[in-house]
């Protein structure tokens, strides 16, 4: 099979809010959207990008993450609606397909609702609704929220409890995932606070646009149970199962996720495995 190789990956510094903002764009064509995880920086994409050839994908690092300048309040789960908004505002982008990954996931769903003239079609990926959803396993969280988990000598030791999926079996993949806990406590409590209060089930029903729902049933942070919700509750929505996939699927399993993330994108129906598929359930 022939290696996949990414386009041309470029960073800019944008003013969204008043805050400066590290912005990482890639590729040609639909404008593709990506939120990422409650952590993440744009380097956690790099895995992805070479597997998203024919969008072109807009990344940036959150409000006091990696380079992106921290707010001087902690924000809402609305507020960071409206700042991924600002961010297509700054970059000239009308509308896009949007890409939520685990807390980024949430931050999704809200913008779906909230400024939905500009989410053409969703994916939801390894995440919840929030308050209500079931919980993960305790031994999961608190080596998500423990700051010690995340030492390089340490984190390949955590990451298969607290990811599963691939990572149990194979830890050092972790290496090259640019997996890192905010630098600080402040960072971590005001990427946090967005949580606080917040949930969609009471709306996820209002959601119209294309939904794909895609989890691993081997994630201990958000159950699959979680997911099954999600995708009910959406008028339309589908979901796709990655059988054994953990919380980090669409990161240490690429080449086999992504594709079908980009023919939901790509097909006028929004196409995904049903559950006629063997690759779904």
């Amino acid at each position: 099979m022939a290696a996949v190789v990414a386009p041309r990956i470029t960073h800019e510094q944008l003013r969204i809010k008043g805050l400066r903002v590290h912005a990482q764009l890639c590729g040609e064509g639909e404008p593709l959207l990506l939120y990422s995880g409650i952590w993440g920086e744009v380097g956690l994409w790099e895995r992805v990008l070479p597997h998203f050839n024919g969008f072109r994908t807009i990344a940036f690092d959150p409000p006091g993450i990696g380079r992106t300048q921290m707010p001087r309040v902690p924000m809402t789960m609305w507020a960071l609606a409206d700042f991924g908004t600002a961010v297509l505002d700054e970059l000239g982008v009308p509308s896009a397909h949007v890409l939520g990954a685990s807390f980024g996931g949430a931050v999704a769903q809200q913008m779906a609702v909230t400024h939905s003239d500009r989410v053409r079609r969703l994916v939801l990926v390894s995440t919840s609704f929030g308050g209500f959803a079931v919980p993960g396993s305790l031994s999961a969280m608190w080596h998500f929220i423990n700051p010690g988990s995340y030492y390089p000598e340490r984190l390949e030791k955590v990451v298969g409890t607290m990811f599963g999926g691939r990572m149990r079996t194979e830890p050092e993949l972790v290496r090259s995932m640019h997996i890192r806990r905010p630098k600080s406590p402040w960072q971590a409590m005001y990427r946090m606070a967005p949580l606080v209060g917040w949930t969609s089930l009471p709306w996820l029903w209002t959601i119209r646009q294309p939904t794909l729902v895609v989890a691993g049933d081997d994630d201990p942070v958000t159950p699959h149970v979680n997911h099954r919700l999600i995708a009910a509750l959406i008028p339309g929505a589908q979901l796709h199962t990655v059988r054994g996939g953990g919380h980090l699927a669409l990161l240490d399993s690429a080449a086999g996720v992504a594709p079908v993330i980009t023919s939901f994108l790509r097909a006028n129906g929004g196409a995904a495995p049903d559950a006629g598929d063997p690759r779904a359930r």
